[in-house]
């Protein structure tokens, strides 16, 4: 018999920008067998910045600008990082790291195309404006490799501007190199921009998130999916070797899709999903938008629809222009600002606005309750970029922050000041031991875990 607290309706709505979102299943809405439920999961989250920040090497025009005057607990925030002050228990942030193989390395111009291609991989790409691309595997496609097999999806790719496979998009680096997050070597995974997309990828082509619209689409999504297999069993029969492996390799991916509904099924059976109409058309509005790609990340955490995420605030070498704060020079024109303090204000006022935006996500995260604790407390969210100081296309002394404790495994409060060239890697290899991956001996070019984290 399963017990719910008379008091508290299943559905209690919320409105708010446009939705009505029902409470997520809370603990009095819970038979009393939930108290038996193992400890929330860790969820994995990466936040790129584009065009690098004022402040985070000893380069800049503006130095402490970012990056904190004095190393351990208690630091000062710095200007720039002041909105993140209130999650300071749940903050580490680092300096010293570096990706190197962002830099030329003999290859020429194509800072901004080997910044996104690296952050995440830590491994060169091939220069090339052609099909012939080919970078390595990222971070959170590592972790997507394992936590996905929990989850409906294996992780959700987001970005706010187009993200092309084709075409040269910097000085002869083709634009798949765009991509943050890849899947292998030639395997580019763009980022999702329209939020309607993510919805329907999440929920469904439905209006809303209405379990019995939504328990229909699975059952018509498994007839089909009969179908194929059916059709596919018969054909494997008049094959030859070659192409039964090429069709044993489809078919892997209609198991995937099989997998997914069942636990599609599972979930609806025993969640109740907060209540979300489908998003219209893209918001003009810069924090609009992208406070609506980030509403739907949290929930498809909160859902356990994922537990791996990525998200580009801008595209690297974009000239978006900030309007929205007063700005209507292009992003990466004025980021190469030649001391030019107009143009430096300017671009203070963009990096303000993006660590705002991470401020929400923390926020959202903050208030969102999961298990015994918060989302916050059981996530880890990488925020930063693979270039420091924009206006020479430095890769060392990267601007990062840490986010989330990993159920209480992270103690917060610290800049953590690492020497020189400490490569981005290592602090990767953390986090796949924080969130419970199998051990991964090497990643891009690590030298080893970060030391005293």
């Amino acid at each position: 018999m399963n017990n719910f607290n008379p008091t508290l309706p299943r559905r209690t709505f919320l409105r708010g920008l446009g939705a009505t979102m029902a409470l997520p299943l809370l603990d009095s809405m819970r038979p009393a067998a939930a108290a038996l439920a193992p400890s929330a999961p860790i969820r994995l989250g990466y936040v790129y910045t584009p065009n690098g920040i004022i402040g985070a090497c000893d380069k800049s025009p503006r130095p402490f600008m970012w990056t904190p005057k004095s190393a351990g607990a208690n630091f000062e925030f710095s200007p720039t990082m002041k909105a993140l002050e209130p999650f300071r228990e749940h903050l580490n942030v680092f300096s010293g790291l570096a990706q190197v193989n962002g830099r030329a390395l003999g290859d020429g111009p194509g800072d901004h195309a080997r910044a996104t291609a690296t952050f995440l991989t830590g491994v060169h790409p091939r220069k090339t404006g052609g099909a012939d691309f080919r970078l390595g595997i990222s971070a959170d496609q590592i972790a997507a490799k394992e936590l996905g097999k929990y989850t409906q999806l294996a992780s959700l790719e987001l970005g706010l501007e187009p993200q092309p496979l084709a075409g040269n998009c910097d000085s002869g680096y083709t634009c798949a190199y765009m991509s943050m997050s890849w899947r292998g070597p030639t395997s580019p995974l763009p980022a999702e921009i329209n939020p309607r997309s993510v919805f329907e990828r999440l929920f469904g082509d439905g209006d809303s998130t209405d379990a019995a619209a939504r328990l229909a689409r699975l059952e018509s999504q498994k007839s089909v999916l009969d179908y194929v297999a059916g059709t596919l069993s018969r054909l494997r029969m008049t094959l030859g070797n070659g192409d039964k492996r090429k069709l044993e390799e489809y078919l892997e991916s209609v198991r995937d899709i099989e997998r997914r509904i069942q636990l599609a099924e599972q979930q609806n059976a025993t969640t109740v999903l907060p209540y979300i109409d489908r998003p219209g058309a893209i918001p003009d509005d810069y924090m609009q938008y992208t406070k609506l790609m980030i509403d739907m990340q949290v929930v498809a955490w909160q859902t356990d629809m994922t537990r791996v995420a990525s998200f580009m605030l801008g595209r690297d070498g974009s000239n978006r222009a900030y309007r929205e704060i007063g700005i209507s020079d292009g992003h990466h024109s004025i980021s190469h600002h030649q001391g030019d303090a107009e143009k430096i204000d300017k671009l203070i006022k963009i990096d303000e606005l993006h660590v705002a935006m991470l401020a929400y996500l923390l926020e959202k995260l903050k208030n969102t309750p999961d298990g015994d604790g918060t989302l916050l407390d059981h996530s880890l969210v990488l925020f930063g970029s693979s270039i420091s100081e924009s206006n020479i296309h430095t890769h060392d002394d990267l601007p990062i922050v840490l986010a989330g404790t990993a159920n209480g495994q992270l103690k917060g409060n610290r800049h953590l000041v690492y020497s020189k060239e400490t490569p981005l890697n290592n602090l990767f290899l953390n986090m796949f031991d924080l969130a419970g991956l199998p051990h991964v001996e090497g990643f891009g070019d690590s030298t080893g875990r970060l030391a005293n984290l």
